[in-house]
């Protein structure tokens, strides 16, 4: 859940809207690195997916429509996206718990990984707050086998996101 620059503008202003970061990342940056638990409370960090692709994907809130679609078109793309040398991971402020029923409801076959505290995401320059409640924003980083970012999407549109980075993959390949 992007909010647009005219909107986020006057809620900050409200102040009922936090900025996202101070200084975005951008292509070419080398990628935070990062440890956090998945749906089963298993630890998993960036250096785990060092020699892949990884297609990093913040998003606001499990179960939600954008979400679920945006996680269920990576899903329904996923054996494309491991042919590419390409592993997907989602992140998120909700809980293990949460991330465990939503990949269960829905089939979800990538790790969700749990930011809880809202730090990765701020790192990645994805973290927002709306009426006081954190959220990631719905931004994602296509990280190269060695952990630099080659692309990064902070527009989503996520019923066409998977296809997006299947096509950025085989450009970059």
């Amino acid at each position: 859940m992007s909010i647009p620059s005219p909107v986020r503008s006057a809620l900050l202003l409200l102040g009922l809207c936090g900025p996202a970061s101070a200084e975005p990342l951008a292509a070419g940056h080398s990628a935070p690195d990062f440890r956090l638990p998945d749906g089963q409370d298993q630890p998993r960090a960036l250096s785990e997916f060092a020699g892949r692709w990884l297609v990093l994907y913040f998003y606001p809130k499990d179960d939600t429509p954008g979400c679920t679609t945006e996680a269920c078109a990576f899903r329904d793309e996923l054996t494309i996206i491991h042919r590419l040398n390409a592993q997907v991971v989602g992140i998120s402020v909700d809980d293990t718990a949460s991330h465990r029923a939503f990949a269960e409801k829905h089939s979800l076959p990538f790790p969700l990984l749990s930011d809880t505290q809202g730090e990765v995401a701020r790192r990645y320059g994805a973290l927002t707050s709306f009426l006081g409640f954190k959220l990631a924003s719905r931004h994602t980083f296509l990280i190269d086998p060695q952990g630099v970012i080659r692309h990064i999407w902070r527009e989503v549109r996520p019923a066409e996101h998977a296809r997006e980075v299947i096509a950025k993959l085989r450009d970059l390949g």
